[in-house]
């Protein structure tokens, strides 16, 4: 079979690969099929500073930037790169970018003979790295292999248990996609975002227990688990905000609570019901304008037993850009008392108004870092940048 005929069942055989062999088997399939020289899966790592090649699992390579270079670029980009390596006349490298339903893993890199990297050929090897990327997603269910592949140094247990806690860092579909961040990365405890989407609807949760380490992460472990439990039951948002404020406070007892924001968007008009229990502050990009979206500052989960919480509503319109971040970002402090949220954090937001929604959440993210003058912060900080596309172009 030559390159120009299509990869047969590519999919069923990368399922049907133990968990641990993926990476082996994609080299096997694309070596036979489409002549590749070399194949590299790099994932990225929690801070999404690099991507790291995996070799032998659990082990890797040396880490690649990921935000330079022609694999940063198609990371980045999410588009297909293809590279000419130098002084290799005779060969193109092609990196793949490695996506979930809007959730960046990485890249694969497949070396090919200059002849053999036409579009048709890029075109194939794009859906083949799409269908790598979703195994490699269920192979975690299986194996910590490419958990451990994704660190460059070892997380906290509370961080441990934060990270498994989350959906993922993105989310997309036709009428919405989701990029988010998480800082410090291999030590956070008690920030949490999370979401769940069905045929009408989106519920966007962002969550700041109270506390560091592993007293924050079991709070928001709770918190986040109490309120799935209610959304799951079909419980309207504010009453999911009472059965969870009911959960911790049976905890607890109102010593330690977790400021929470939910959202519930309706896909069709896009009209947005709130809860703004805590601190979490909620602002809109329209056009180039930043505003802060003003919502009725409610009690947090599990300070009181049996609070009772109302919902607001607010329209999104096509092309809005919705942030939401936690205390850790708009409440931090530089050395000169400034706080990041007074100033700095609209100036970043501007800035990066043209970038995808990972992109505008990380730098933020980055730009909190260089506000409080080291990447060692004072407490954790979410970010979670939301596009708004809408459904037939309404409102």
């Amino acid at each position: 079979m030559n390159a120009s005929e299509p990869v047969p069942s590519a999919e069923s055989l990368l399922r049907a690969a133990a968990p641990h062999e993926l990476v082996a088997t994609a080299r096997r399939l694309l070596s036979d099929h489409v002549g590749a020289e070399e194949v590299t899966l790099l994932l990225a790592d929690y801070a999404l500073s690099v991507l790291q090649p995996v070799t032998h699992l659990p082990y890797t390579g040396d880490p690649v930037a990921a935000h330079d270079g022609p694999v940063g670029r198609a990371f980045i980009s999410q588009t297909p790169v293809v590279e000419v390596p130098d002084g290799s006349a005779h060969a193109h490298v092609v990196h793949l970018p490695l996506t979930v339903r809007g959730d960046r893993l990485g890249v694969l890199s497949v070396r090919l003979s200059s002849g053999a990297s036409d579009p048709a050929t890029v075109l194939r090897l794009t859906d083949f790295a799409t269908a790598l990327a979703h195994e490699v997603t269920t192979a975690g269910r299986d194996t910590d292999l490419y958990l451990q592949a994704r660190r460059t140094r070892r997380l906290t247990l509370a961080a441990e248990m934060q990270w498994q806690l989350l959906p993922g860092r993105g989310c997309a579909r036709q009428e919405y996609v989701i990029g988010a961040h998480l800082e410090p990365a291999y030590t956070v405890g008690g920030d949490n975002f999370d979401w769940s989407t069905d045929a009408d609807h989106l519920t966007l949760t962002v969550t700041d227990g109270m506390g560091q380490g592993i007293d924050a992460s079991l709070l928001t472990s709770l918190a986040v688990g109490a309120l799935r439990n209610a959304r799951r039951a079909g419980i309207g948002l504010a009453d999911q905000a009472c059965l969870a404020d009911q959960a911790l406070f049976a905890q607890y007892g109102g010593k330690s609570y977790a400021s929470t924001l939910l959202l519930r968007f309706d896909l069709d008009t896009g009209v947005v019901r709130a809860v703004d229990a805590g601190s979490p502050q909620l602002y809109r990009q329209r056009d180039d304008t930043v505003e802060r979206i003003e919502l009725e500052a409610q009690l947090p989960l599990g300070m009181f037993e049996e609070t009772l919480y109302e919902e607001q509503t607010f329209h999104v319109q096509p092309g809005d850009r919705l942030i939401v971040v936690s205390s850790g970002v708009h409440g931090a402090r530089a050395a000169d008392g400034g706080s990041f949220g007074q100033r700095a954090l609209r100036q970043t937001l501007s800035a990066t108004r043209r970038e995808s929604p990972h992109e505008a959440a990380r730098a933020v993210v980055s730009g909190l870092i260089e506000h409080f003058g080291s990447r060692e912060l004072a407490a954790d900080a979410a970010v979670v940048c939301l596009d708004w596309s809408g459904r037939n172009n309404g409102a």
